[in-house]
């Protein structure tokens, strides 16, 4: 019943997005739902701390295109990304969890996962219609806020206690995405894109006793979507 219920949701939004669309056609506005199985993974700045293997992740939301050329748009959007990565300390350490602190020792790893909310801003260009095809690119700058997190310590047996403690409230990025749409009538179309990310700024956050270091985080997108 809870599965008939999402995808009942999910057909609702897809037909007032299809009726937003077709009304504000005249005005070169385009709405679509997408949906990205994702890889991600960490890069640190410091030997005290460093990158242990990538990570699967998935990340959906709404675009919206506001067309002030002919093949030329503004970009923009909501996304909901839950993205993850591993990360080796060389030195003990304390990680912070909401209700309990858990000494990590030297060669131990911590997962985090990652869940945030983001907002992309950017630029969309796509080539003339050719058959049913025509492909695009975009380029965004991505703000996003944490809404969740979790980690885990293998070594300690710890799995999915809360971790916000230890992470940045803020983050910024920015996205570079390339892909294809296919024609099925009208302005309706499927999308298929790859895309890459990579984020600015620390996405933890240094407490007194922990290494000062730099972890940033890069994403790999499969983008599946329909635009309208």
């Amino acid at each position: 019943m809870k599965i008939l219920s999402k995808i009942t949701r999910i057909l609702l939004i897809m037909v007032l997005l299809s009726a937003l669309s077709q009304e504000a056609f005249s005005q070169r506005v385009r709405f679509g739902l997408y949906a990205e199985p994702l890889i991600s993974w960490f890069s640190s700045d410091t030997k005290a701390s460093v990158n242990d293997g990538a990570r699967p992740g998935f990340a959906y939301g709404l675009t919206f295109n506001t067309y002030f050329a002919k093949n030329y748009a503004f970009s923009s959007g909501i996304s909901i990304i839950n993205a993850s990565g591993r990360l080796n300390y060389n030195d003990t350490l304390l990680i912070r969890f909401k209700n309990s602190n858990t000494e990590l020792l030297p060669g131990e790893n911590v997962v985090y996962k990652i869940q945030y909310v983001g907002i992309p801003l950017g630029v969309d260009l796509k080539t003339n219609q050719i058959g049913y095809t025509t492909f695009f690119g975009n380029a965004s700058l991505m703000p996003k806020v944490v809404i969740g997190g979790k980690g885990d310590i293998p070594a300690a047996g710890i799995e999915d206690e809360n971790i916000t403690k230890e992470l940045s409230l803020f983050n910024l990025g920015y996205q570079l995405t390339l892909g294809m749409e296919y024609s099925l009538g009208g302005s309706t179309a499927i999308v298929l894109g790859l895309g890459f990310e990579n984020n600015f700024l620390d996405i933890t956050s240094d407490h007194p006793e922990q290494p000062v270091d730099k972890i940033r985080q890069y994403m790999i997108r499969f983008r599946l979507g329909l635009n309208f």
